[in-house]
């Protein structure tokens, strides 16, 4: 459970509500956090501390907890292997963007993931995909078994209680690493802009992300909740995701969603988000552009997102890894 406790992401969030969604569903749960783990470095010798106090927790310290507590099955939620652990052993594949995206990552760490990260899901009793898009890169580019793979759709993010939508900005919603794609969103809101005038609606920048121009807020601690309840839409121009578990989190509110469009996220949003080119800042800027001039369209944005979310739920998520558990246990 330690990316449950280094701020809110993705993966914290998929580690909250799956346990508490597997306890409900009767699976005696032991979390295991590293409090020691120092925040990512980005790079340099702080990465390289980082990567040996990972070493050491995966191979020395979760095999000793594993076996104090005679567990059946140890989870990753991203692709690791402890090699001397005496149970059965399950990896969750999220995507393979530094597969899909190499130049959009460090060569170091490029080289590093697909290395252990294939390694550790040849070798896990069983994986766990996220989606039925996840699971085909995984089986096409480091030949999965797809007998040992259970796809396990996320649930449709935290539940927030979120207020009545009214349109008082566009929202975006993560970091700024370069798979994101922000740069292509500042662009096209800049052109937006120029457009609109005093119309314009303001770009929100929730989470670690920054951007010095004008139109543009940031919130590095954003009231999530209340963001998407003013939110016109969600933005999300990312290049590449194996689910796209931001985009369910706003439909599920109830809000309008704007998405560039790739794999994982067209299998998880199918026709109920505008989708655009990922590459064309003029198209997303007119896209900007309608959906905040058109309450009938964001109304309409709205509720097909919410009949799609509907679909998704922890409880069924749980589901699908308890039959990885059970996989792996029995292999």
């Amino acid at each position: 459970m330690t990316y449950a406790v280094r701020g809110r992401s993705g993966t914290g969030v998929y580690l909250e509500r799956l346990s508490d969604a597997l306890q409900a569903e009767g699976v005696e749960l032991v979390a295991a956090v590293d409090t020691r783990r120092a925040r990512p470095a980005g790079g340099g010798t702080g990465s390289v501390r980082n990567l040996a106090h990972d070493t050491w927790w995966t191979q020395v310290a979760l095999p000793r907890r594993a076996r104090a507590v005679d567990a059946d099955v140890l989870h990753h939620p991203l692709p690791a292997l402890a090699r001397s652990a005496s149970c059965a052993q399950v990896v969750t594949v999220h995507d393979l963007a530094f597969e899909r995206l190499p130049e959009h990552f460090a060569p170091a760490f490029r080289r590093w993931a697909s290395i252990s990260h294939r390694r550790a899901a040849c070798r896990a009793d069983a994986v766990v995909c996220v989606s039925q898009t996840t699971r085909r890169d995984a089986m096409a580019r480091w030949g999965l078994d797809g007998a040992r793979v259970v796809v396990a759709a996320h649930g449709p993010g935290q539940g927030l209680d979120v207020p009545a939508v009214r349109a008082e900005h566009f929202l975006y919603v993560g970091d700024d690493e370069p798979r994101k794609n922000l740069a292509l969103l500042l662009d096209a809101h800049a052109r937006y802009r120029a457009q609109a005038g005093e119309q314009a609606l303001e770009l929100v920048l929730a989470g670690s992300a920054r951007a010095a121009q004008d139109g543009v807020r940031c919130e590095p601690e954003p009231d999530l909740a209340a963001l998407l309840g003013g939110a016109a839409a969600l933005v999300h121009p990312a290049l590449h995701e194996g689910f796209g578990l931001t985009p369910l989190e706003a439909m599920h509110a109830g809000v309008a969603v704007i998405a560039a469009r790739s794999p994982g996220l067209a299998e998880t949003c199918a026709d109920a988000v505008l989708y655009v080119d990922p590459y064309d800042a003029d198209g997303l800027a007119r896209e900007l552009a309608r959906v905040a001039a058109d309450p009938a369209l964001r109304a309409a944005l709205a509720a097909r997102g919410r009949d799609r979310a509907a679909a998704f739920s922890w409880r069924a998520s749980a589901r699908a890894h308890i039959e990885a558990y059970t996989l792996a246990r029995d292999a």
